[in-house]
């Protein structure tokens, strides 16, 4: 629909910044304070990603940097005792990396997102190589989308679909990205069917529909197409 953000590669940072398994760990440190992100991805090879080393990663190193926790608290952090004691990318790195392809829809970067409990995917090519990196806050942009952008789309090519060889009898009106959709439907079957189509439109809040519609098995005529008169 139209040239509306519907994929992570449509909003994906294309250019990423990356280390290698070696690189060390003043180094990681000063390519996230140059590149200003909190994570970056570990690749081997021709670019494919092995892994992510993110700022929580490389915190435990100063978090025990000055105690000497107790056996109970060793096994407690374990994890985090093993990376202050790590330095190199390899040593620290999150693995196996969370990864998602270009063509992969918003929602299923976040759904993907919330199930693994991270902020940001690395996006590969089908042969695993890095190609750019998506995160919440970029799922998040669609919605700046201005609403008269959307009720445009959902009228002409939603609304405008379900009366393809008729005058529309249904009008739309969005507010915040919040979709209203009012007046009349020729078949009570096409209402949650339209409902899950601008569910889908790229910056859609939620969804409202304010429409009429006759019993099952019954069709209101649809109105004819009011053309010139010869």
């Amino acid at each position: 629909m139209r040239d509306t953000p519907c994929t992570v590669g449509d909003v994906m940072t294309q250019t990423v910044v990356a280390v290698s398994r070696s690189a060390a760990y003043k180094e990681i440190i000063r390519t996230l304070a140059q590149w200003k992100v909190s994570a970056v991805p570990v690749v081997e090879g021709e670019g494919h990603v092995v892994g992510m080393v993110s700022e929580a990663d490389l915190l435990p190193k100063q978090q025990f940097k000055d105690c000497d926790p107790s056996r109970i608290e060793q096994l407690r952090h374990l994890d985090d005792l093993v990376k202050a004691g790590a330095g190199t990318a390899g040593e620290l790195m999150s693995t196996p990396a969370v990864t998602i392809g270009g063509h992969a829809t918003l929602a299923e970067a976040a759904r993907l997102m919330a199930r693994k409990g991270v902020k940001r995917l690395p996006v590969v090519d089908g042969n695993g190589r890095l190609t750019g990196i998506v995160s919440r806050s970029d799922l998040l942009r669609v919605y700046l989308r201005d609403d008269e952008d959307i009720a445009r789309e959902v009228q002409d090519e939603i609304v405008g679909h379900f009366f393809r060889n008729s005058r529309p009898t249904a009008e739309v009106a969005v507010t915040e990205g919040v979709v209203t959709v009012t007046g009349r439907l020729p078949d009570p079957a096409m209402v949650p069917v339209m409902a899950r189509l601008v569910r889908a439109v790229a910056g859609v809040v939620n969804v409202e529909l304010r429409l009429d519609a006759p019993p099952a098995g019954r069709r209101i005529p649809e109105p004819p197409v009011v053309g010139p008169q010869f």
